[in-house]
């Protein structure tokens, strides 16, 4: 129900942001000009941030969601449908995470070409295939930097459709940034090494980070909200029962996220003894200047909390070969 009414608040939006831009404008042509950047849309954070480092100075990147924004819950703008019908491509996270998008392109005419990233995927958590129902899925694919190349090869190949004049720079700058993930996969490998592998036990505000320790080989005790999305609700018994086994399993932290109100993660920690005094950036990027502004940075951030909660903060995450990125030429 809530997603068939933000469909029809769609739809009117479109009407209106459409019919301001003039009687005779149609949506952009999927042709890049002469000399001209792509024009792409892309619905997350992290999505913004990879294309950006793949098209540099040659993409116009318009970014659906802001920094420490939750896509769980997104309400689509008439600025978003105005942008879509003016893009040649249109990059998608997918797995349900960004479904609104499908409401954007469709009432913006576009003739964008569209890239559904979690299509193409080559990691997915245990028991899941490509071909089932996207709810099974869990849409938080990024916290696999494996993912995240197959994302970015997409990516290059996406853009050099639409602008072939410019393949040969997408190509230089996703051949770049595949080095940078691939010291970020090892790096991270590196730091949750300095953990026994006993004590790599996570609990956080929601079933966000499955990749992540499927990756790393962290043990996922439990969730806040047990769901992988933001939009669920944590019952009192749900929420009894994770104290049990956080007592039980000797959990040390529990880990709010930055784009989630943490005050039930701090409560029960709180309750439990454990601590809850570092963050993760779980469904978007932070802010810029922050340490989660870009997919690099971030992924570091996270390692360096988990691994400080995992060890009560005798042990940290440094990765000193990820810098923060924010483009390319």
């Amino acid at each position: 129900m809530v997603f068939a009414r933000r469909l029809s608040v769609v739809a009117a939006l479109a009407v209106l942001a459409l019919a301001g831009a003039g009687c005779g404008d149609r949506p952009a042509s999927s042709r890049v000009g002469p000399g001209e950047p792509v024009k792409v849309i892309a619905t997350t954070t992290v999505l913004g941030d990879l294309v950006r480092q793949v098209g540099g100075a040659h993409a116009d990147v318009t970014q659906i969601l802001k920094p420490n924004a939750d896509a769980h819950d997104y309400e689509p703008r008439p600025r978003d449908v105005t942008a879509a019908a003016g893009a040649q491509v249109v990059v998608a996270s997918g797995d349900g995470l960004d479904r609104w998008i499908g409401a954007i392109v469709k009432q913006s005419g576009t003739t964008a070409a569209v890239l559904d990233v979690s299509g193409k995927l080559r990691v997915r958590r245990p028991g899941e295939t490509a071909g089932e129902e996207a709810s099974k899925y869990d849409p938080h694919w990024w916290h696999d930097p494996r993912n995240a190349m197959t994302a970015v090869a997409e990516i290059r190949d996406a853009l050099s459709v639409a602008n072939p004049q410019a393949r040969r720079t997408y190509a230089a700058n996703a051949k770049a940034y595949l080095v940078e993930l691939e010291a970020l996969d090892a790096g991270l490998a590196d730091c949750f090494a300095q953990v026994p592998v006993a004590r790599r036990k996570l609990v956080t505000d929601h079933d966000a980070f499955g990749y992540l320790a499927g990756r790393y080989d962290l043990t996922l005790v439990g969730a806040v909200i047990p769901s992988q999305t933001t939009q669920a609700q944590a019952s009192a018994g749900d929420v009894a029962k994770l104290a049990e086994v956080i007592k039980r399993e000797g959990v040390k932290a529990v880990f709010p996220e930055h784009s989630v109100n943490p005050k039930l993660a701090e409560a029960l920690a709180a309750q439990t003894g454990a601590n809850a005094r570092y963050m993760l950036y779980g469904d978007s990027l932070g802010a810029a200047g922050s340490t989660g502004a870009t997919y690099l940075s971030m992924e570091r951030a996270n390692a360096d909390a988990l691994v400080a909660g995992f060890t009560g903060g005798t042990e940290r995450c440094a990765i000193p070969r990820i810098r923060a990125s924010t483009g390319r030429a």
